[in-house]
């Protein structure tokens, strides 16, 4: 009997719509992370991607648990001395709601070339309506 190990060309990938409403952040982070990495399929292998689309949308009705929504700091270099630019939750969610989504969910990500390949299979959304109907997406539980 021999091992059976795919390639990359025969993957089929599936298209996910998870509704953010009412959702904590990290949990629906670590949930879009393992399907885009593809650890949910059966004949996964850690280097071949191997990960499905995720679409989220309502990101602006996202919610973080204790006082993360007041004390939460997002921070980033600009590459210039004295650059380091920081932002609360509450700013970041109402001017880039997507961008909260996106950050906890590529964090979880492998750090890697294989880990941006899968960071491309995430489309985030701010309201319920996306540009994917044609794919027909199925709802993720």
């Amino acid at each position: 009997m021999s091992t059976f190990v795919p390639s990359g060309k025969e993957i089929s990938r599936k298209w996910y719509v998870v509704d953010a409403t009412g959702q904590t952040l990290g949990r629906l982070a670590t949930k879009a992370a393992s399907v885009l990495s593809g650890k949910l399929n059966p004949q996964y292998v850690p280097y071949i991607d191997m990960g499905d689309h995720v679409i989220v949308i309502n990101a602006e009705k996202i919610r973080l648990t204790g006082l993360k929504d007041q004390q939460k700091i997002y921070r980033r270099y600009t590459g210039f001395p004295g650059g380091l630019r920081e932002e609360s939750f509450k700013r970041l969610i109402g001017r880039r709601p997507e961008k909260v989504v996106e950050e906890a969910v590529k964090g979880m990500l492998p750090k890697t070339k294989l880990g941006r390949a899968m960071g491309t299979k995430l489309k985030v959304y701010r309201g319920d309506q996306h540009p994917h109907a044609a794919q027909m997406p199925v709802e993720l539980k």
